[in-house]
């Protein structure tokens, strides 16, 4: 196997690049400036970063077709542009987990710390001065702690500060009344966070809906002598709004973590004295949580640039390890029946039916819907994968449908899919028989038994005696191997389906001699990718890469 090379931009423990060293060339390093970054990204296979380093669309446009994973040690991913890996068909992972514990406890840390206003009286102490009256803190037992994302950190904190006596209300639309309930949380409206809370403590990522969040107008709506803790995301608050409300002493305090512009440089939260506490970016800052991101994301790195999977895929959340689980086996049988139909018909797709029918219906069945987006593009679409067929999808403006049928006809489990384009329909379907055997069940109304191969013919002719025969004799002629025959009919001297399993490509002059035997309407001839001389059927997880 070839050597990847894996890019690493950022301090990273030696743990992490010990793992990238397993089986890749690793070029380390941190402090790169960008526009040396844009020169030599062309050469890796593999970017790792933390948070110094910004991905921009200029960076990720300057990479080659060899760039398959950028992750990123640490939670978030706001330094990298998402849309553009997307687009490029770049995986995208970060370590959810890795610091999660370090997170939390953090805030807990920055929340007690402004309770007792401990940052400043340390400071006097250091000073020779004994001011326990300027010091009167507050306590945090039986107070009202207001939760804005229940993620992994966000539930930590409510946890543990539930422990500590506080009452916990949440704010979470993705968070289940049951979760909830399970957990002691009442889930409430925004607007009851701030009409209720005692202490307001962010988790949540910084999106176009999240950015500034709390500001002038929502700042306004909360009880007077609120205090504000931010450690997930710099810019969910409007910086220079809070600053004013806490001069108005409209709002008590606050305690930072992240800001709007890191490193700061002229923030109006630097200049309110003991009323905030602020750290910089310290969240992760853990030898625990260092160690921990950069084993995580190494590890992602290795696994995918090995073939394997990416546990955390920021944009590709549908091939999550635990999702494709379920339908793993039809991952490669999706792939082939969407590359077979797309060079069975002519012209600009414009929608793909996909149907799940039997067992396979109960399953959740998106990765097999992009499996199948993939196989239809990569004929006409250089560099298609995994992340971004669906975007080229949507791009070209194709429909997708997806529908799920219960009731097992000749099969427990059973995929289908109707591809129309400007200039027809078609219809194919699979299923996997005893011992994963993928098999090729239906092409239009013709049933049939194929096993998808690298090389096949398939023609559409007449049902009569010598056809099989002529087209045979056709391949011999060409000096082309027949592995095996599958025919599909509707009934004696009809129209009929034939694939024929061929060892060897067929050239065009071929197909050109089979389409002058009589009865045969339509000859095509279907290829599916290999990789590295094996049939696609023989990678498992070959697709999840290429």
């Amino acid at each position: 196997m070839q050597m990847t090379n894996v890019l690493v931009t950022d301090k990273l423990n030696e743990s992490g690049l010990d793992i990238l060293r397993e089986s890749s060339k690793v070029d380390y390093k941190p402090g790169i400036p960008h526009e040396e970054l844009i020169k030599i990204i062309k050469d890796y296979d593999a970017l790792l970063v933390r948070s110094q380093t910004k991905v921009t669309r200029e960076v990720i446009q300057a990479c080659s077709a060899k760039m398959k994973i950028i992750g990123r040690a640490g939670v978030g991913v706001d330094n990298i542009d998402l849309t553009a890996a997307t687009e490029k068909g770049i995986i995208v992972v970060n370590s959810p987990e890795g610091n999660t514990t370090a997170a939390a406890e953090h805030t807990i840390a920055m929340m007690m710390s402004m309770a007792r206003l401990i940052p400043a009286a340390d400071t006097s102490m250091k000073r020779n001065e004994w001011r326990r009256s300027d010091f009167l803190g507050f306590e945090i037992f039986n107070k009202v702690l207001g939760v804005i994302g229940l993620g992994k950190i966000g539930s930590r904190v409510a946890k543990t500060a539930q422990a500590m006596g506080m009452k916990i209300i949440a704010y979470d639309p993705f968070v289940t009344q049951e979760f909830a309930s399970q957990h002691r949380f009442e889930l409430v409206a925004l607007t009851e966070i701030w009409k209720r809370a005692d202490i307001i403590t962010f988790h949540i990522p910084k999106t176009p809906e999240t950015a500034n969040l709390l500001n002038k107008d929502t700042l306004k709506l909360c009880k007077k002598g609120v205090r504000i803790v931010n450690c997930a995301r710099g810019g969910i608050i409007d910086e220079q709004a809070l600053s004013d409300s806490i001069k108005l002493g409209h709002v008590a305090g606050a305690a930072f973590d992240v800001f709007n512009e890191e490193p700061v440089k002229d923030s109006p939260l630097l200049h309110l004295s003991d009323k905030v506490v602020l750290t910089p970016h310290l969240g992760a800052s853990t030898e625990e949580a260092q160690i921990n991101v950069a084993l995580d994301v190494a590890e992602q790195i290795r696994d995918v640039l090995l073939g394997g999977y990416a546990r955390s895929a920021v944009n590709l959340p549908a091939m999550k390890p635990e999702i494709i689980a379920e339908v793993k086996p039809y991952m490669v049988l999706a792939t082939n029946l969407g590359t077979i139909i797309s060079q069975l018909i002519d012209g600009k797709v414009q929608e793909v039916q996909i149907e799940s029918k039997g067992e396979l219906a109960k399953k959740n069945t998106e990765p097999l819907n992009i499996a199948i987006l993939k196989g239809i593009l990569s004929s006409s679409v250089e560099g298609v994968n995994f992340v971004n067929a669906p975007h080229i999808a949507k791009e070209r403006g194709i429909k997708i449908i997806e529908s799920k049928s219960f009731d097992t006809g000749d099969y427990v489990e059973e995929l289908k899919i109707v591809l129309r384009t400007d200039k027809g329909t078609k219809v194919i379907a699979g299923t996997l028989l005893a011992q994963g055997i993928p098999s090729i069940v239906q092409i239009d109304n013709y049933a049939m038994n194929a096993t998808p191969a690298e090389h096949m013919l398939l023609t559409h002719h007449q049902d009569k005696p010598g056809m099989i025969a002529q087209v045979s004799t056709i391949l011999w002629q060409g000096n082309i191997n027949i592995s095996s025959m599958h025919v599909g009919r509707n009934g004696p001297r009809e129209m009929s389906v034939m694939i024929l399993n061929l060892d060897d490509p067929i050239p065009n002059e071929l197909i050109k001699k089979v389409l002058q035997v009589e009865g045969v309407l339509e000859a095509r001839y279907v290829k599916l990718k290999t990789n590295n001389g094996e049939t696609s059927k023989s990678r498992e997880l070959e697709p999840i890469l290429s």
